[in-house]
This record gives structure tokens, C-alpha cells and sequence, in this order.
């Protein structure tokens, strides 16, 4: 079913981009879990190439705000989603050949590695990017926390379908059966995004702003970076989204360690601990969405409360693997793991139904831009959370006298950073306290919205919650 350009979309239309980002979760799963363990175990490579790799991924979706830069000046996004898709599905079948050109040319093939993740990179940050810009502009406000949890399910059944029914086509491994498989999953991929993406935005819009942009060449990108990067609240939100993703990476790669060394788990066990996690994340997920939701007229908290709150508690999860750490056996793990990843399904879910809402607000014509820049955020928090993580507990087992003292002091640290995240989605911007009843007329938020101050103290207004976050 086509729609007219600006038509606010449905459920089927959440569900076809939901679609889309299950199709680029399941290659980029294939591309960071599997390949990373053919590489260790089946060619003997030290595990620090496909931790490179999975870095330079991450590095080059710095390129996240020209993506969604050149979606502005264009008017439309779905061919950024569909090249994107194409992009990164060549980048997968490149990645696959290179691990089978490793075990005969091992220096070319690692070369070709390199190659293939930029691509992957390239087209996670041009699909990825659009898509959320285009829930931004045509979902309305009230749907889009609901609209995010929906979108990024799909993602995660991405994750699991995609991880699951390749691991088993993949036995017995041989460097054929592996091209094959990433050949059909990338082909599935393409022709869904495809199918999913046809007809759905419409028509670019004649009389878009954007495109007198395109008229100043290459340095017209740079001055939209700029003038959104000069706007506090798009400047605090940047900031919140690093810091609180740095905090939600630095957790992965050392709670299976730290389960294994502390409390004896088997290599089975730790990786049914991860998936516990991901239980509370998926729950978490949901119950935000849900509270964000109107539900007979009411609503449980805004976005605001949802995103800081979650900091908040997973901060008060991690210092429980603090106290973990001390006890030892015995201590609930699982239970704390769980209530870790709920918690961190909330802020994250709440956060991405921010940035939909915040992008929209500000100068026309620079949804891209900014949701590209928060997207950049959060790559490069990826890509360094997994190496401060598992460098500071390196660090810290040699400095401290025990394996406990130095999990406890890495989760401390985390549970710090979760903190100054909730903190920062509270603290007023400079010149918008709110003045005392009755001590004269209230200032705009920003200075652009034009929302009164009475406005921002309704605890229920989804419209205006956004503005809580970045203040």
C-alpha cells in the first residue's frame, strides 16, 4: 500500500520498517558473533582481530550524520535504507570470503577483512540512520516510544532467528558452507528490505527546505553540523547518549568473566546468564513503551522519567554486582542480571523514543543531521565500551589484590557513569530554571519551542517529555 508523502504512518507501516532493522540486525549479528568465533577458534587468530574489526565497524559509523545529512537535502530516505541494505550486504559476502581466503592467504585475507567491515559500517550508518529518521518525521508523537520498542523487538527476533538457524546450516563448518549461508541471508535480507520499503514514503516533497542546502556543495554538511552541534538541548542529548551507552557496552564483555571466575559458571551457564539479561532488556523494553503509551486517557510517567529513572537503576543494578562481587556464592546473580537488563531495556527504549521526538525539534530540515550525530554518539561509545570495559578490568586485576576487589571496582565505575547519564537528563539548561508562582512570565524552553513552563511541569505530556531529558 503506497502512502502520500507526510502521511502519518500505522502499525503496518512500524511493522515494514520493523522488518527492515530485523533483516540488518541478523547480518550484523552473523558478521560480529559468528565470524568473530570462526576466526578464534577454527583459524587459531588471536581474538584481537575481530575485536578490531567489530571497533573499525563502529569507528566508521562516524559517518552517521553525512547519512542523514544527505537524506535532508534529498527529501526522501528509503534509498538510503535500501543502498545502505545493499551495502552492507555486500560487505558481509566480502567479510565471508576473507575468513575463507584467510586459511590459504592469511595477510590478503585479513586485508579483505578490513575492507569489508567499512562496508559494513558504511551501510549500517546509512540504513540505520534514515530509518529512525523516517519513524521520527512520519510517526506521531504519542506512538513513537511504542513505535521504537516495536521496531527494536524486531531487531532483536533479528538477532535470535538469524543466529540460531545459521549456526545450525554452519556444521560442519567448512569455508564453502560459510559464503553459502551469508550468501542466502543476505539475499533474504535484500529482497525483504526491498518488499518492506516499496511504495512506503511517497513522493519526495516539492517545497522541502532542504533543498537549497544542496546548492552550497560540500561545505553546506559541515555548517548543518555545526548549527545543530550550536543547539543545547541537541549539544546535552549527544552527550547523555554517550555517556550512558559507554556505561550500557562496558557491561558486556566482562559479566560472562566475571560469572566464570567469581561464582564457577560454566562456559554454558555464563552464556544462559547473557540471555537472561536480555530477557529483562526485552521486558524492560516493554514495559516503557506501554507507560509511554495513553492508556484510556492516562499514562505511567513520561519519557523523561522512563530515561532517567532507568540510569538510574541500572546504576543501583550494577552496585549490586558490587556487593556480588564481595559475597560471592550464594549471592542471587541471575536475579541481579535480570533486573540489570530491565533496567537498561527501559532508559534505552525511553532514550530512543527521546531522540525521535527531540529530532524533530530545532531548524527544519536537520532530522538527519541530528539523529545522525546522536547515532555517531552512540558508535563510538559501542566501539570504546568494549575496550575500556575489558581494559580496566585488566588494569584493575593488576593493581588490586583480588579478582573480587577488581569486578567490584569496574561494575563501581559503571554504576558512576549510569549516574552522571540520569544526571544529565536533568539538569536544566542555563536560563531555563523555572522561576518561582506568581514571579513573572515563564521563558520558552530553549528558546525555540515557545513551550511555557507550565507545560513542562505536566508530568504526562508526551508532546513536551522530551525536553526533560535534554535540560
Amino acid at each position: 500500500m503506497k502512502l502520500e508523502a507526510n502521511q502519518h504512518f500505522g502499525i503496518t507501516q512500524v511493522l515494514r520498517l520493523g522488518l527492515v532493522q530485523a533483516c540488518l540486525g541478523g547480518l550484523v549479528v552473523l558478521m560480529t558473533s559468528t565470524l568473530n568465533r570462526v576466526m578464534v577458534v577454527e583459524l587459531a587468530l588471536p581474538a584481537l582481530l575481530p575485536g578490531v574489526l567489530v571497533a573499525l565497524h563502529y569507528a566508521v559509523q562516524l559517518s552517521r550524520p553525512r547519512m542523514g545529512w544527505g537524506s535532508d537535502v534529498g527529501g526522501r530516505r528509503t534509498p538510503w535504507i535500501v543502498g545502505g541494505m545493499a551495502v552492507l550486504a555486500a560487505g558481509a559476502l566480502l567479510a565471508s570470503a576473507s575468513v575463507a581466503w584467510m586459511e590459504t592467504q592469511r595477510a590478503a585475507g585479513v586485508a579483505l577483512a578490513f575492507v569489508a567491515f567499512v562496508l559494513i559500517g558504511l551501510g549500517v550508518a546509512a540504513c540505520g540512520t534514515t530509518l529512525l529518521v523516517l519513524l521520527a518525521k512520519r510517526v506521531r508523537a504519542e506512538r513513537r516510544a511504542a513505535s521504537a520498542t516495536t521496531v527494536w523487538v524486531m531487531m532483536i527476533f533479528g538477532f535470535a532467528v538469524t543466529a540460531g538457524t545459521a549456526g545450525r546450516f554452519l556444521d560442519p563448518y567448512s569455508p564453502g558452507r560459510l559464503m553459502a549461508v551469508t550468501g542466502v541471508v543476505a539475499a533474504i535480507a535484500m529482497g525483504l528490505t526491498l518488499l518492506a520499503t516499496w511504495g512506503l514514503e511517497g513522493p519526495a516533497v516539492a517545497d522541502t527546505p532542504a533543498a537549497p542546502a544542496a546548492e552550497h556543495g560540500a561545505s553546506a554538511f559541515g555548517t548543518a553540523l555545526r548549527e545543530v552541534w550550536a543547539d543545547p538541548p541537541a549539544r546535552r542529548f549527544t552527550l547523555f547518549i554517550f555517556v550512558s551507552m559507554l556505561a550500557f557496552s562496558a557491561q558486556d564483555l566482562i559479566l560472562e568473566p566475571f560469572a566464570g571466575s567469581l561464582f564457577g559458571f560454566t562456559p554454558g551457564r555464563s552464556t544462559q546468564l547473557s540471555g537472561v539479561q536480555h530477557g529483562g532488556v526485552l521486558l524492560g523494553m516493554l514495559a516503557a513503551a506501554l507507560a509511554g503509551s495513553r492508556w484510556r486517557g492516562r499514562q505511567f510517567g513520561s519519557l523523561s522519567g522512563w530515561t532517567a529513572g532507568g540510569c538510574v537503576a541500572s546504576g543501583i543494578a550494577l552496585a549490586g554486582l558490587v556487593l556480588a562481587a564481595a559475597r560471592g556464592p550464594g549471592y542471587p546473580l541471575e536475579a541481579n542480571v535480570f533486573g540489570l537488563g530491565v533496567a537498561n531495556g527501559a532508559f534505552s527504549v525511553a532514550a530512543i523514543g527521546s531522540m525521535m521526538r527531540l529530532a524533530g525539534e530545532g531548524p527544519p530540515a536537520r532530522e538527519g543531521v541530528r539523529i545522525g550525530l546522536w547515532g555517531a554518539a552512540q558508535a563510538v561509545a559501542f566501539a570504546l565500551g568494549g575496550l575500556v570495559g575489558t581494559g580496566a578490568s585488566d588494569l584493575a586485576h593488576r593493581l588490586l589484590p583480588s579478582p573480587a576487589m577488581a569486578y567490584a571496582a569496574v561494575f563501581g565505575a559503571e554504576a558512576l557513569l549510569f549516574l552522571v547519564a540520569a544526571w544529565l537528563a536533568f539538569r536544566p539548561l542555563p536560563g531555563n530554571r523555572p522561576q518561582r508562582p506568581g514571579s513573572g512570565r515563564r521563558r520558552p524552553l530553549a528558546g525555540r519551542s515557545g513551550l511555557s513552563g507550565a507545560d513542562r511541569l505536566q508530568p504526562g505530556a508526551l508532546d513536551h517529555a522530551v525536553w526533560r531529558v535534554v535540560q
